[in-house]
Formats: C-alpha cells, sequence, structure tokens
C-alpha cells in the first residue's frame, strides 16, 4: 500500500466543536515573551483556567479542547510565524468542522494604548500581518479581539517606521508594562468567555476599552 494511502487511512476525523480561539504569535521560546505574542498569551492563560494541554496536531497548530462558557471550543496556537497565520487556521478550521464564522481570533494592535481592548466582528487588517494571512486564506468573517500594545515613540512621538516597530513588537516588555499586558490577557480570556457565552453585541458592551490609564 502507498504512503500516501497509508497516511489518508491514519487521518483523524474532525472532533467538531462550537467555537475556536486562536491567539496569534511566533513559535518558540525565543518569541514567547514579545508582545506581538500576546494573543498566544490569551490562549495560554485560558488553558489554564480551562486546566488543559496544547498539544501538536499536524505542522502547524497546537490544539486542546475543553468547554468554555458551557461550549465545545478549541483553543489554537499557531506553529507558523505570525505572517503565516492563515495556514494554521486553516488546519484548525480542518480539525474541528468549526465555521469561520464561529472563530475568535486574538492579536497585538500597536494603534490602540496599552491595555486598550477592541471586540468586533468582520472587517480589514488593519496592517496586521497576521490578519493579512487568515483573510487570504480563509476571508474576513470572524471575530477579532485586539489588545493594545501601543505604538513605539521616537522623540516622543508614535512612529510608523517599520525597523523600528519590528524591534519593539519583536522585544519583551518589562516592568509596570509587562504586568499591565498580562492583566490585558486576563481581562481578554474573561472577554472571550462572553462571547461565546453571549454574543459579541453583549461582549463589546461589556469589555470594549480605551486603555488601562484611563480605568478608574
Amino acid at each position: 500500500m502507498r504512503l500516501r494511502k497509508v497516511l489518508q487511512l491514519r487521518k483523524k476525523p474532525a472532533k467538531p466543536v462550537s467555537w475556536i480561539v486562536v491567539g496569534l504569535g511566533n513559535p518558540g521560546e525565543a518569541y514567547s515573551r514579545n508582545r506581538h505574542n500576546i494573543g498566544v498569551w490569551t490562549i495560554n492563560e485560558l488553558a489554564r483556567q480551562l486546566g488543559v494541554k496544547l498539544n501538536a496536531e499536524g505542522r502547524s497548530i497546537r490544539i486542546a479542547y475543553g468547554v468554555l462558557a458551557g461550549e465545545q471550543v478549541a483553543l489554537v496556537r499557531p506553529r507558523t510565524y505570525v505572517n503565516e497565520s492563515g495556514v494554521a487556521l486553516v488546519q484548525a478550521l480542518k480539525a474541528t468542522s468549526c465555521p469561520l464564522i464561529r472563530t475568535i481570533v486574538v492579536y497585538d494592535e500597536l494603534d490602540l494604548p496599552i491595555g486598550a481592548v477592541r471586540l468586533r466582528e468582520g472587517g480589514g487588517t488593519g496592517g496586521h500581518n497576521g490578519l493579512k494571512s487568515i483573510i487570504t486564506e480563509t476571508g474576513p468573517e470572524f471575530v477579532r479581539v485586539r489588545l493594545g500594545i501601543g505604538r513605539p515613540l521616537i522623540d516622543g512621538k508614535p512612529t510608523r517606521d517599520p525597523d523600528v516597530i519590528a524591534s519593539y513588537v519583536l522585544s519583551n516588555p518589562e516592568g509596570e508594562e509587562r504586568a499591565n499586558l498580562e492583566e490585558t490577557t486576563r481581562y481578554a480570556a474573561d472577554a472571550v468567555k462572553t462571547i461565546v457565552s453571549e454574543g459579541v453585541d453583549q461582549a463589546s458592551t461589556r469589555f470594549n476599552r480605551q486603555g488601562l490609564e484611563n480605568q478608574a
């Protein structure tokens, strides 16, 4: 029997879930604490709360299954780099038979201040390479949870210099900034649970926020 046919026979059947939650970021220890990986931090927080471990499945994802807000969900961390996130999401969709409209993508947002959170259905890429990849591979009809990391400054002003931005997102926050972003991931995990249980509109009303400096 040819190897290809053997592999097809061994292929796992899809495990149906109600929702997929994907956290964007780069794989590997070297990137694990970067600002760019705040989406992954959120998945790790949800996995901790559910008491599940994400295991490698195929070449492109780590995945764990659990019950979140009474619904069967799959938590997903891409094993791809951010700019190939669409490849990972395609694999997750195939593994779960979940529709794209029931997919929540959590990711970092330069144009929101640190600690800001925005929830919405559909939309564009906002210049985020992970979203560009996902939309190219799957389309735009998924739920976004945008987590503010702030934009780097030059002479006290926000910059769009690509080299400065790359260095910023691929470096580790420290001190109070780190603590604020960790709090944001816990807040985002609660927002995800509310999306699953009550829908995006209700969750947006409760969890959209300007940033930690604006909180009472």
